[in-house]
């Protein structure tokens, strides 16, 4: 994985285990980190390391 490498809603989906139009719910919910960048297109990016975090500190971790 490289160090500039950025998940969008389909890696965090993946990584969670749930649908992209899930993750996209979390952010409308407020559940999710807010972006780390935002392209250009407007289409939000997370550092993998953000979302990992994220994902040790949610209720329900199944991890």
């Amino acid at each position: 994985m490289s160090a500039t490498e950025l998940w969008s809603y389909r890696e965090i989906a993946a990584h969670i285990g749930v649908k992209p139009e899930t993750v996209k719910s979390y952010r409308r919910q407020g559940i999710l980190p807010a972006p780390d960048l935002i392209t250009s297109f407007g289409q939000p990016r997370w550092h993998p390391e953000t979302i990992r975090a994220w994902v040790r500190r949610r209720p329900h971790n199944r991890a």
